[in-house]
């Protein structure tokens, strides 16, 4: 007679799992503690029940929901056997796409598929979930672990994937449709010192065999996550822009499709040490690179209240500057960090 357990799954190992991420779950929800999005939950259990009392918000309240995963990352975190720091890059992913339409990070959900149980990376895993979550403001109402054996494989013996989904809330007034852009508005760019979790299949294929101590050091640098500042900069604010996959070109391109107007940046922070390093052992075309990775730029903001914004910044420790301005040719010109003037 063949077991479940003989089949891969280990049931057992599964429920302790289970019990160390809603341990940590519930350590994320003072975060929102009197707030919107305060957890209610009618008995104690990684299985039970929560839920939300949202009753009482506004009539021009809206809510959505938001996707995202850290990715080909994960490959970084298994083969540093490091794995406190990526839910970082998944809270990123997702709470600041959530800013990027005006809307306030809330709730978060994560979907977990392992080939197979390892309690001292769950335990890894579980600290990045509180401290991320902290940083991000958010709670983390559910969650979901699958062993899923050889369907998923990686770097060394223990592989995973990692998703999640904010939940968001946005009042009418404070959302972007991308037309309160002006010419002249302040473009401010929040400091990336990593990749964030984008780009990663074009570093491993640059990178190849070629990893050490230091490369992968630099490579798991966690993502910086901003909405929490931003959420505090809305009503000073005519845009943002989350610069991940696609870069500057593509998600500030974006921001200001909708207006018609054009951007002009002759002061972004540089890329970190690695980033230049792989541009250099692949001779990448440096518009190929401003496509592909931050650049150091994690976040861009539009703003006619300049000061404000970075006084917000700086008390969040955020490394911000301004980087340019709305212009009204179409188009994005940019001084990279060699002083070359690339458009797009």
């Amino acid at each position: 007679m063949v077991t479940y357990s003989e089949s891969g799954v280990n049931t057992v190992l599964g429920d302790d799992a289970s019990s160390i991420l809603y341990s940590a779950a519930k350590e994320t929800w003072k975060n929102r503690k009197a707030k919107l999005g305060e957890i209610i939950t009618p008995f104690d259990d990684f299985s039970g029940i929560r839920a939300i009392n949202i009753s009482s918000l506004p009539k021009d309240t809206f809510m959505s929901v938001s996707f995202d995963g850290v990715g080909t990352k994960i490959e970084i975190a298994e083969r540093s056997n490091k794995h406190d720091t990526i839910a970082f890059d998944l809270f990123a992913m997702v709470c600041d796409d959530a800013v990027v339409r005006g809307g306030e990070p809330v709730l978060v959900g994560s979907t977990l598929e392992i080939n197979k149980i390892n309690i001292d990376v769950i335990k890894q895993l579980a600290k990045g979930y509180v401290n991320a979550a902290k940083e991000a403001g958010v709670a983390v109402i559910n969650g979901e672990i699958a062993e899923v054996g050889s369907r998923v494989s990686g770097f060394g013996n223990y592989n995973y994937n990692w998703s999640a989904a904010v939940i968001w809330f946005a009042k009418k007034s404070n959302m972007f449709t991308g037309k309160e852009l002006k010419v002249g508005d302040t473009l401010i760019s929040f400091k990336e010192d990593g990749f964030r979790s984008n780009g990663f299949s074009l570093v491993r294929k640059i990178m190849g065999d070629k990893w050490d101590k230091r490369t992968l050091s630099q490579a798991l640098t966690p993502s910086r996550i901003y909405s929490k500042a931003v959420v505090e900069m809305f009503g000073k604010l005519n845009g943002v822009a989350h610069i991940t996959g696609g870069g500057i070109p593509g998600k500030l391109g974006r921001t200001l499709k909708p207006s018609g107007l054009g951007a002009e940046l002759d002061n972004l922070f540089e890329p970190c040490t690695l980033m230049q390093e792989c541009i250099k052992l692949a001779d990448l075309d440096l518009r190929e690179a401003y496509k592909t990775w931050n650049m150091g730029n994690g976040m861009i903001v539009a703003t006619n209240t300049p000061d404000e914004v970075l006084s917000i910044a700086k008390q969040h420790k955020i490394e911000a500057k301004v980087c340019g301005q709305i212009v009204k040719q179409k188009g994005i010109k940019l001084t990279s960090f060699t002083d070359e003037v690339v458009s797009f």
